[in-house]
């Protein structure tokens, strides 16, 4: 059973920096380039996508924090990242990894997810 676990998340001040950690129980290269990435949910708000791993110099990021936040990968030791710098209190939310897979028929695919690690930023 594969399962991702999230860390990091803390209490920070705005403009402040964090780096989330997800960490798989399986090989992440199971996972492969673009399937991996972070999601997160405030209060009150509908689960939204905040970064996606493209192994390129580019990866995908929602507008909100796009040149704030940088995601990124290491294979060797199972993890995905979120390096989130310059914190706003906007950023405040509950953040979950994700990584998705080709059914063994490949004809669908399967996302798993973690438990999630909460941010929050505040003076």
């Amino acid at each position: 059973q594969v399962q991702l676990v999230e860390s990091g998340g803390d209490l920070v001040q705005p403009g402040g920096s964090l780096r989330l950690s997800c960490t798989a129980n399986v090989s992440i290269s199971m996972f492969s380039i673009s399937s991996m990435g972070w999601y997160r949910q405030a209060p009150g708000k509908e689960r939204e996508g905040v970064a996606t791993f493209t192994g390129t110099p580019r990866s995908v990021y929602a507008d909100p924090v796009a040149g704030r936040f940088t995601v990124s990968r290491d294979n060797a030791k199972n993890q995905l990242y979120l390096q989130m710098d310059s914190l706003r209190p906007d950023a405040a939310a509950l953040y979950f990894c994700f990584g998705t897979v080709p059914t063994a028929d490949r004809t669908s695919t399967r996302t798993y997810w973690g438990q999630g690690t909460q941010v929050t930023v505040s003076s």
